[in-house]
């Protein structure tokens, strides 16, 4: 993990634990980047649970892009067990039993240009060092009981979760209404955006190109 987290319930935000030979296995996979290359986005899943990881990965690429987030940025996410994310959610929230989502930004790269919303989240574009926004660690286990309760699918929920969690690394929060109201639209609108984006697929040959027959 990097840094100090937050939670959710949609999330909240946690911290990360600054881990240097991360961050030098991180910069070694990333140091040929340039230019608008796509973000990169790890995922390892150790729930046990099966889970379109495909999905979540090109959701989380979509939102940093969207974010116009620096474009040698990268994330990880990590989907664990009830008792792992128990684990997490009582050493640095200090509150009991797991939660859905928690994110662990890099500490080092909230001050100035970084913090907060609507700010890009990282350094100059100029540079072409690699930034890592930070961890989101999801659990399926408990997605698929808000799921039940919500009356939509475990995917559905874990969608939701990713944008909630990468918002979070982005600055945003939910601590009264007002930021509330900011980061539940825009969480919204992303997602539906993604999902007509999903539903409309790719141009069909030829569509939008002048003079065919």
């Amino acid at each position: 993990m990097t840094g100090r987290p937050t939670v959710s319930t949609a999330g909240r935000t946690a911290a990360p634990a600054g881990d240097t030979a991360r961050r030098a296995r991180f910069t070694e996979k990333t140091k040929q980047k340039t230019g608008n290359t796509k973000v990169s986005v790890d995922i390892n899943n150790e729930s046990g649970v099966t889970v379109d990881e495909d999905t979540l990965r090109e959701l989380a690429q979509y939102v940093i892009d969207q974010m116009e987030t620096h474009p040698l940025a990268d994330l990880s996410m990590l989907l664990v067990d009830e008792p792992h994310m128990t684990n997490l959610h009582e050493k640095w929230m200090e509150e009991p039993g797991p939660t859905d989502v928690l994110s662990f930004p890099m500490d080092e790269l909230r001050p100035h240009s970084i913090a907060g919303p609507n700010r890009t989240r990282g350094r100059d574009e100029d540079e072409s060092e690699p930034v890592l926004l930070g961890d989101v660690v999801l659990c399926p286990q408990v997605a698929a009981a808000q799921a039940k309760q919500h009356g939509h699918s475990t995917q559905a929920e874990l969608e939701l979760l990713t944008v909630h969690g990468v918002l979070h690394l982005l600055g945003y929060d939910h601590a009264d209404a007002e930021e509330e109201a900011e980061m539940f639209g825009l969480q919204s609108e992303l997602l539906r955006d993604w999902r007509q984006e999903l539903a409309s697929g790719p141009p069909a040959a030829g569509e939008g190109r002048e003079g065919n027959a």
